[in-house]
């Protein structure tokens, strides 16, 4: 599988901007299989409202930024996860979208909800769970969910072999531990940040994807660029770490839940 995440910075607001941007960066990403953009890629990221942020947003169903999106996949026959700021009916969803060419796959909600982003969105009502593109089990997550090993682990324990997980960080140790979840978990991570300030907030890049040994395979700087990778996702099936250690059968459950 070719695996590209696309790091770059949406212009706040402006959706035809931000299209104009991603027109040229995915035919460039074209032979890749998957591609991931950061969090709320439609919008940008500092509302000062909910009633800005109503404004913006879109809904899945009449999205021209999910149209443009789905052009480009049947053009190239790629899939795209994408952060998206969803609107359904008077609520809004800080999200993550997962199309290919024949339309939306697979929608999550981001359940840990960061800072201000409290008052602008609802936490996450959809439930965790794993969906299969091309034999591969992905699984999908938002930026501030970092911060909770659950949530990592139950994707991996439902058999996630890679997780997508759209980002807009500013903390800058947030990229640390992305390389000690795919080890604990043995799956392979790909975490698409973005570039650029908004208001007060600066974000990170940085975006990084890694193995299931908690190996950098790319890691991006500050700048607008494209990681490239080639992998075996059915590597993430083999949990064993010893010849007689394995990393979800020897959990104590027992103990622990």
């Amino acid at each position: 599988m070719k695996l590209a995440v696309v790091q770059f910075a949406p212009v706040f607001g402006d959706l035809q901007s931000i299209i104009k941007k991603l027109e040229t960066l995915l035919d460039e990403a074209k032979h890749a299989d998957i591609l991931v953009l950061p969090e709320l890629a439609n919008t940008g990221y500092k509302f000062d409202s909910k009633t800005e942020a109503f404004d913006l947003t879109e809904n899945i169903e009449s999205s021209v930024f999910i149209e443009f999106l789905k052009n480009k996949c049947v053009k190239y026959d790629f899939a795209v996860a994408t952060g998206f700021a969803e609107k359904e009916g008077d609520k809004l969803y800080n999200s993550s979208i997962f199309l290919d060419k024949t339309g939306v796959k697979a929608v999550y909600r981001k359940l840990h909800l960061f800072m201000n982003e409290k008052s602008i969105f609802e936490p996450g009502n959809l439930d965790l769970s794993v969906f299969e593109y091309q034999e591969t089990k992905l699984g999908m997550l938002v930026c501030f969910d970092w911060m909770f090993p659950e949530a990592w682990r139950k994707l991996a324990l439902q058999g996630a072999e890679l997780i997508l997980h759209p980002s807009n960080l500013v903390l800058p140790y947030a990229q640390s531990v992305i390389p000690s979840y795919s080890l604990v978990n043995r799956v392979f991570i790909a975490t698409a940040n973005r570039i650029g300030t908004e208001k007060e907030l600066s974000f990170t890049g940085q975006s990084i994807i890694t193995n299931t040994k908690g190996e950098v395979l790319a890691k991006a700087g500050k700048k607008e660029e494209i990681l490239m990778v080639e992998f075996d996702p059915k590597l993430a099936q083999n949990k064993m770490i010893t010849p007689l250690n394995n990393a979800f059968e020897d959990r104590r459950t027992d103990i622990y839940e």
